[in-house]
């Protein structure tokens, strides 16, 4: 049996609603929150990024693990605004946690699907007997430009999966990959804000990556959406999860745990990591999760999981998802919010 020895989730306290992002540009905030079915989105701090966001995420997941550090062989961070273009992300969270020197270390990138990318390469590994554990993490804190309709939902959080084959809480029982060359959302070297292809990141992109991964692994391992406690699917809104869930067959109340975009936003790599994260809070032994990711350019990456008896030992070693949501919110005004995210760039000659 291999999987999911320990997890961990991260959410900022900073939020901002969405009326105050509304307010700003004179666009009909009702109208945002109708679509987008969101209603606020959490927001770095000044000394946060997806460096930290990881390395907080992943010391939980070390409590609920139990385990020494040092055994864990590989850490990979998946995410689409690690802070250096160059310099990578693991080497500071390996240092931050003590799991190196002797730890295989890699940046992950491929938009908001890095996460489940990083979550599979570590589950590969310990399956395939290279390491006793690896740890795998998907964080973000993305941006949306200025007025533009993704500055709504690009957020900050993540979550962290320590996989391995002993005293494991949650068993991957099977995995599936579904990709294409699919251009719906992209950022070139050196540009601040990443640029999308409007409604065509919806039919071409999103569904079609998300149903064709799901149907892919349903049909894998002859299960139904009714085998299932809780689904999660990648959530850059509030609509296009839910829509997929019904299209698909699963009823309302399987992805209710798990959609907490309407209080977070899109999280990008974090998203879909977080979403199973909140699941595993509150699931009980032999219940199965279904998970589909997905990432522009394009592909998604589905697991089933189920959960086993040490998961109910676990679960309260760290906060939830969902109490961290509710703690001590700090909401922001629009002007702190862009002095925050660095929104206003200036050219001095």
């Amino acid at each position: 049996m291999y999987g999911i020895v320990g997890y961990g989730s991260y959410v900022p306290r900073y939020r901002i609603r969405a009326e105050d992002i509304a307010r700003q540009w004179g666009a009909d905030a009702e109208a945002y929150k109708k679509g987008l079915l969101l209603e606020e989105k959490t927001v770095p701090g000044p000394d946060e990024d997806t460096i930290t966001i990881s390395v907080a995420a992943a010391r939980y997941a070390l409590q609920r693990a139990g385990i020494d550090p040092q055994e864990i062989g590989a850490c990979y961070i998946g995410s689409e605004s690690h802070p250096y273009a160059v310099k990578p992300s693991g080497t500071v969270v390996i240092d931050a946690l003590g799991l190196g020197p002797v730890c295989h270390v890699a940046d992950f990138e491929f938009a908001c699907k890095a996460g489940t990318e990083a979550m599979f390469v570590a589950y590969s590994h310990v399956k395939a007997g290279e390491m006793k554990y690896a740890l795998g993490i998907g964080a973000d804190t993305s941006q949306g430009a200025p007025g533009d309709a993704l500055e709504y939902t690009a957020s900050a959080g993540g979550a962290a999966y320590i996989m391995g084959g002993d005293n494991v809480a949650a068993e991957i029982v099977y995995t599936y990959s579904y990709t294409s060359d699919t251009p719906d959302f992209w950022r070139r070297e050196g540009e601040f804000y990443p640029r999308h292809a409007g409604r065509f990141t919806g039919e071409p992109a999103y569904f079609h990556h998300v149903l064709n991964a799901t149907r892919g692994i349903l049909e894998l391992s002859s299960m139904k959406p009714e085998d299932f406690r809780f689904a999660v699917f990648h959530m850059p809104n509030g609509k296009f999860p839910l829509r997929a869930g019904k299209i698909l067959g699963f009823r309302q109340e399987q992805l209710e745990q798990g959609w907490v975009v309407n209080l977070m936003g899109n999280t990008y790599s974090g998203s879909s990591p977080t979403g199973l994260a909140a699941c595993l809070d509150v699931a009980k032994p032999g219940d199965q999760i279904l998970v589909t990711s997905f990432g522009s350019g394009a592909g998604s990456d589905s697991f089933i999981i189920r959960c086993t008896k040490r998961l109910a030992e676990i679960q309260r070693k760290a906060p939830a998802v969902r109490d961290q949501l509710a703690d001590r919110r700090i909401h922001l005004d629009y002007g702190k919010y862009v002095a925050y995210r660095g929104k206003i760039r200036m050219n001095v000659t």
